[in-house]
């Protein structure tokens, strides 16, 4: 049996090494800075008084402290932003990228099903973008050891389980996407160009909450580590996860090269 990695493998792993590391380095100089942001929060309340709901998020971190400077760092700012650009990344090549190469013919002739080849492709993608959040995230309280703090670990693996659904559903769709497509760079603007007309209208006081970030902000991981998963919003997340992935694979099953 040949147990060395397959070059596709290798790419993978290559990912989420280089997700995980910008995360690490975006948490820990987050948590370097935050006695100084502590210490000048009054002179940064003008600046962030110029967009409201900016004003709003600014002050649920001078009301929880450091959970909602934490949180607001690592997820909204660094995972979102950055997990966005990985889960279209990682997905839209997954099909597309093969028949863009005129490859796919002889991918699907391999010895496997096509359900197996699909599915295989689709966790691996996934667990690329997942681990890095996660792994992350549980290394939250040794680098607060810098600043004398801590936060509550179980609290914040359950907010980075619900940033993993959250982008998992990004991750999905633009996997249904390549499985129908064979334009890889077009599926890949029109995600991207979706999530920043989403991130857009956040920043609008008036339209903030029809975009999809009002799920994954501040104040929804910081009432998350209070209380926990919110079971009806978890759901549709885990089905956004899932419905794609299974609408893609029938699609996949009956695709001609």
């Amino acid at each position: 049996m040949n147990l060395r990695p397959t070059r596709e493998q290798r790419g993978y792993a290559a990912a989420a090494l280089l997700v995980f590391v910008v995360l690490e380095v975006m948490l820990a100089l987050a948590i370097y800075w935050w006695p100084a942001f502590e210490e000048n929060a009054a002179a940064l309340a003008p600046i962030f008084g110029r967009i409201p709901v900016m004003l709003d998020q600014f002050q649920l971190i001078e009301r929880a402290g450091v959970n909602a400077y934490v949180v607001g760092q690592h997820f909204f700012k660094g995972c979102n932003t950055l997990g966005v650009a990985a889960a279209v990344l990682l997905a839209m090549g997954a099909v597309a990228g093969e028949a863009q190469r005129g490859t796919l013919e002889l991918w699907i002739s391999r010895p496997l099903s096509r359900t197996r080849l699909y599915t295989e492709r689709y966790l691996a993608g996934m667990a690329a973008l997942w681990l890095p959040i996660l792994a992350s995230t549980a290394t939250t309280n040794l680098l607060l050891r810098m600043v004398d703090d801590h936060l509550n670990l179980r609290m914040l693996m359950v907010c980075a389980l619900h940033e993993c659904l959250f982008l998992g559903v990004i991750y999905s769709f633009t996997f249904l996407f390549s499985a129908l497509g064979d334009q890889p760079l077009r599926i890949a603007f029109v995600m991207l160009f979706f999530g920043i007309f989403e991130f857009a209208i956040y920043m609008v006081k008036t339209a903030t909450h029809y975009s999809i970030f009002r799920t994954a902000d501040i104040q929804t991981f910081v009432t998350m580590m209070r209380y926990g998963l919110e079971g009806g919003k978890t759901a549709l997340l885990v089905a956004l996860n899932l419905v794609p992935f299974f609408v893609g694979l029938v699609l996949f099953r009956r695709r001609v090269p």
